[in-house]
């Protein structure tokens, strides 16, 4: 057997538009990080617009609008908004997924077919959401079975994920079953964290034996922006959120241990604001409730900003927000969770005992508690306040050794360990 070291890497992602999802922002980060690693990297994307990413050949791959799939995903489309009969729900539950996804699936699997100067020696599937379509493809191309690493960025099918967020969808077992062909198929799978292998594992052992941990990277080409929000005044004790409030990451018990910190600390009144930037739609009537600190500038909730504003708004801080669900365990590595490293600046962390963030802290870490423990959130924010004012602008995380594991430097090291069979 003769083993081929890795030096040119084929990416197939979903979308590389980092305005469109927080992961997508991860993607583009691990995508650039492997060619800052040396790799000689191709993307081949369904992003259906043209993106360029800077020294990185990117080719958008065309959908196939002459096929029986996509003039049935029309059809479907056209029943459901002119005659409103939607056929969405029993359609996935004969055939798992909808006309439109089977259309993506084969117009990616043939355009990457049309690749004939660029012999890969790995191939990364990359996607968002609940899609997995280039996984999907590249299930219909066996001849890069043996170098095909499919990077599985969350809990699937969604009945897998961790309780509140579970939920049953219609044509589960098809799902089910099309997991558990990537997870015997590929020859290597990946995941954003440890938790998550060892979760995904518990339902498809093969991944345990493919399975390597590639968390969410630090991309330090990132540019700083310098137009920031008005409402954002740096000089102060910021706590930042940023990201989505999803239902059940509940904001309310932090914002009541902020409110409590604020009673005990009248004089913090003046110069500190606990701020909450993203789509906050599920929580909006409970936050109205708090119009009274919102009016006075101390609590600030503000829609989503473009992704280089929240960069610069996160080094900028005092102190950056991690929410997390209650939960008996969280195995996802946040997407947030390296730009906060990278911000340097202290973390409160707010989620299950058991999580992949709580883990890469350390469980000595001192700014952590469930998410709905009150009082005890609010003597961190008040004891992260003290520490603030004593430190006199040079408050930092301080952990290199996170810097390294979230680096284009750790990422070599993981696929040189690979080994590809020729």
């Amino acid at each position: 057997m003769k083993l081929s070291p890795i030096k040119k890497i084929l990416v197939v992602a979903e979308s590389i538009d980092v305005e469109d999802s927080s992961g997508t922002k991860g993607r583009v980060a691990l995508i650039k990080n492997l060619q800052k690693a040396g790799f000689e990297v191709l993307v081949y994307h369904y992003t259906r617009k043209e993106i360029h990413l800077k020294g990185i050949k990117c080719i958008g791959l065309k959908e196939n609008r002459l096929s029986i799939m996509f003039f049935l995903s029309r059809a479907e489309r056209l029943l459901r908004h002119k005659l409103k009969l939607d056929l969405h729900i029993p359609l996935e539950k004969i055939f798992g997924f909808s006309f439109t996804l089977f259309n993506d699936r084969n117009s990616i699997a043939g355009g990457l077919r049309k690749i004939n100067n660029f012999e890969p020696d790995l191939v990364l599937t990359l996607s968002k959401g609940g899609s997995f379509r280039p996984h999907h493809a590249l299930l219909q191309m066996p001849e890069w079975h043996h170098k095909w690493m499919a990077y599985i960025h969350d809990p699937y099918p969604m009945h897998l994920y961790p309780r509140p967020f579970a939920w049953v969808e219609p044509g589960y077992f098809r799902k089910w079953e099309f997991v558990k062909d990537v997870s015997e198929k590929a020859g290597f799978s990946a995941f954003p964290s440890q938790l998550l292998k060892e979760w995904m594992g518990s339902y498809f052992p093969q991944f345990l034996k493919t399975g390597v941990v590639i968390p969410h990277q630090i991309d330090i080409t990132n540019s700083e922006s310098d137009n920031l929000p008005t409402y954002f005044e740096p000089e102060r004790f910021n706590l930042l959120h940023a990201g989505n409030l999803l239902g059940p990451r509940n904001p309310i018990f932090l914002i009541e241990a902020f409110k409590q910190f604020l009673d005990r600390n009248p004089e913090a009144a003046s110069n500190a604001s606990l701020i909450f930037i993203g789509n906050n739609r599920e929580q909006n009537l409970q936050l109205q409730d708090y119009e009274e600190i919102i009016s006075e500038g101390n609590l600030i909730i503000k829609p989503s900003l473009d992704y280089r504003t929240v960069l610069t708004m996160q080094k900028l801080a005092a102190v950056n927000i991690i929410l997390e669900a209650k939960s008996e365990i969280s195995p996802f590595l946040p997407g947030k969770f390296p730009h906060c490293v990278e911000a340097n600046k202290p973390v409160l962390l707010l989620g299950p005992k058991l999580s992949e963030s709580r883990r890469l802290l350390g469980e000595a870490y001192d700014n952590w508690s469930e998410i709905d423990n009150v009082e005890e959130i609010s003597i961190l924010i008040e004891r992260l306040y003290l520490q603030w004012k004593a430190a006199k602008g040079d408050f930092q995380l301080n952990r290199p050794d996170l810097e390294y594991y979230l680096s284009e430097k750790h990422l070599k090291f993981v696929i040189n360990e690979l080994k590809i069979e020729l």
